[in-house]
């Protein structure tokens, strides 16, 4: 006996109406391995030849906001995310989500056979007829993984269940997949196989009793066998599906080829647009042969490092502009905080907010406040408000105390190890005395403070589980005597950020802001990497981590408008010194070799006046702190956490 294939983990839901994916979502969490998995729903935006992919972030973000219907159709229990991903033909994004997945099903709804408006049917790009739909039709041939095509007639209640098989390894997968839903609800299942009439009953018996080893080999329920002869094999399919609630077939067509242009088979197809009730019918995906493999290793091989080089430089502007459209989210997205808290809830995560400071008895007060008041007590989706602090002169530490919450300074967190000035050190010091899966920080010099900074840059990190850390990004007014003036804020992202990216780290161009202090990533993730101790702290994030992970894993969030202290000139020209030391550091770390002969740490700032002149000379250089998984009281703290969250192992009794 052959042992069944497992049950699917990873269901892909492409989604073009979320109005009608209902009975799509209940049969894929019906198919689901009852040991764990999970849906995704799928949406896809095109974006026309000639133009930009960049160009479809704002429809990515409409179809993200109507992919939310969809959620609600889940039932209880079953995880689902939607996604988005941009694309210039909606079948090539499928086929990249579902091998970025690693996705085991499609699912996708068929309306019926479809013509253009002149009448004629429709073709493909390829130019070739459509058989179910361009799309579809694609996507069935490129696919990594099996398909299911569900003919939709509203069925959400299944009692009854029509299995017509022929033998092979659709009708296979088409019986595992019947009766896991038919197991699901509860429902009777009935696998018909049909012989011609009039065969002798030597063959019959030899039919039966192949049909009952077929189901044996393939399904673990009660089932009811039926063995029909006929001269219609349509029309007899066809009278048995007018008994049942639903039908799975599996593809009849030869494996690698059509079968007279049919993808699925004459039979299937014909069945899924004439039966009464909902239609299923599935195809399974042969694996990729070793000498596939081979080939494509020594095609690799074949490459010259230079050819190779090029072809990753050619790939840089459309990874960023396909990034951008499809990571680049709006705060209101996520302004349902009910839903958020559902979320954290439903994936066990718990949320740490960290607000740093340093002498800002003007603005910490009310941001405490608002947190305490929105994110913790009406909605509670922040689990450890903490503010670490740098050692303020000011009433900062006292007026946070007084508005509820924890408070620290970095100066004090770990002493063993020293401390540094600046907010990167308290940021990873911050780590320390954290415990939350998800980390958000948010600056405090914000006088505008709003949640959105907070739940802005979470909500994505809590909606789509690729996404490991999320930058804020918003307007920046600036004060200019004493008047505020739009734009003209961000001078040092602009200036000096936003070029040495592009010429050094092109893959982190699509970034709008990325010196932004308000930012939230996983823990998992945040404790693999170093951070520089003060202005570079941002940049070295983004430059360790899309190395790490690469910019896929990376979101960006428009966070609107944020107004704050603005710094004087020389301020910024210290703080560009610093993130350009970074950024070299990085560049010869990356490229394994020596670019300059010494890497200044000294800054020389002309002095003049009257009856003077010269120069005073600043030693300004982040330092750099390991990653803290590295530190033994972090490991140590974090193992004596997780002990309290595992239930103890009950000795066994002793009669």
């Amino acid at each position: 006996m052959t042992a069944r294939s497992p049950l699917p983990d990873r269901i892909l839901i492409p989604v073009a109406n979320p109005a009608t994916a209902e009975e799509l979502v209940k049969l894929g969490a019906a198919l689901l391995d009852p040991r764990g998995g999970e849906l995704t729903a799928l949406g896809i935006v095109e974006v026309p030849e000639g133009m930009p992919l960049s160009e479809g972030a704002t429809r990515a973000r409409h179809a993200r906001r109507l992919l939310q219907r969809v959620l609600d159709f889940a039932p209880e229990g079953t995880p689902i995310h939607p996604i988005v991903r941009i694309g210039r033909h909606a079948a090539e994004g499928i086929v990249e989500a579902a091998a970025e997945q690693e996705t085991d099903v499609i699912i996708f709804g068929w309306g019926g056979r479809s013509s253009g408006r002149d009448g004629r049917d429709r073709k493909g790009r390829d130019g070739a007829p459509t058989v179910i739909s361009p799309t579809i039709d694609e996507v069935v041939r490129e696919a990594p993984c099996d398909v299911a095509v569900v003919k939709q007639r509203g069925n959400l209640e299944v009692k009854r269940v029509l299995v017509p098989v022929r033998g092979g390894p659709h009708a296979e997968l088409a019986l595992r997949f019947a009766a896991t839903i038919a197991e699901r609800h509860g429902a009777e299942i009935r696998v018909l196989h049909l012989l011609p009439s009039g065969v002798t009953q030597a063959i019959r018996a030899q039919a039966e009793r192949a049909l009952q080893v077929f189901v044996k080999q393939n399904v673990g329920v009660p089932v009811e066998t039926l063995l029909r002869e006929t001269t219609n094999v349509r029309t007899t399919i066809l009278r048995e599906a007018e008994k049942v609630d639903l039908v799975v077939m599996g593809a009849s067509a030869v494996p690698g080829g059509d079968e007279g242009g049919q993808l699925f088979g004459a039979l299937p197809e014909s069945i899924a647009l004439r039966a009464k009730p909902t239609v299923v019918v599935v195809k399974t995906r042969e694996p990729i042969g070793r000498a596939t493999f081979d080939q494509l290793a020594q095609k690799a091989e074949s490459l010259a490092a230079a050819d190779r080089a090029a072809e990753e430089a050619r790939a840089v502007p459309m990874r960023v502009e396909r990034w951008f459209a499809e990571s680049n989210f709006h705060h209101a997205e996520f302004q349902d905080l009910a839903r958020l808290v559902q979320l954290k809830q439903q994936q066990s995560l718990s949320v740490s907010l960290v607000l740093p400071t340093l002498d800002e008895e003007e603005t910490i007060g009310a941001i405490v406040r608002r947190a305490q008041r929105d994110l913790v007590e009406r909605f509670p989706l922040i689990d450890e408000l903490l503010v670490i602090d740098s050692n303020s002169s000011d009433r900062t530490r006292a007026i946070a105390e007084e508005e509820g919450a924890r408070v620290v300074i970095h100066q004090e967190v770990l002493p063993r190890y020293g401390s540094y000035r600046g907010k990167g050190e308290a940021l990873w010091k911050s780590l320390y005395e954290t415990t939350g899966d998800l980390v958000v920080w948010a600056d405090t010099d914000v006088k505008n403070w709003h949640p959105r900074m907070v739940y802005g840059t979470l909500g994505p990190l809590l909606h789509e589980p690729r996404l490991q850390y999320v930058k804020g990004y918003y307007q920046r007014p600036i004060v200019e005597g004493g008047m505020l003036k739009e734009g003209g804020g961000g001078r040092v992202t602009e200036l000096v950020a936003r070029p040495l990216i592009n010429l050094f780290f092109p893959e982190l161009s699509g970034l709008i802001q990325p010196l932004s202090g308000e930012y939230a990533g996983r823990r998992a993730l945040l404790e693999q990497i170093p951070f520089f101790t003060g202005y570079a702290v941002e940049i070295g994030h983004l430059i360790d981590i899309s190395e790490r992970v690469g910019i896929e894993h990376l979101g960006q969030v428009d966070l609107e408008r944020r107004v704050h202290r603005n710094q004087e000139l020389e301020g910024l020209s210290r703080m560009s010194f610093v993130i350009m030391q970074a950024i070299m550091k990085r560049l010869e770390e990356r490229r394994r070799v020596r670019l300059f002969a010494e890497l200044g740490s000294t800054m020389k700032l002309p002095r003049s006046g009257k009856g003077r002149l010269g120069l005073e000379v600043l030693e300004i250089a982040d330092q750099e702190r390991p990653p803290m998984i590295r530190i033994p009281e972090y490991l140590e703290r974090r193992t004596a956490a997780e002990a309290e969250l595992t239930p103890l192992a009950l000795e066994p009794s002793v009669e």
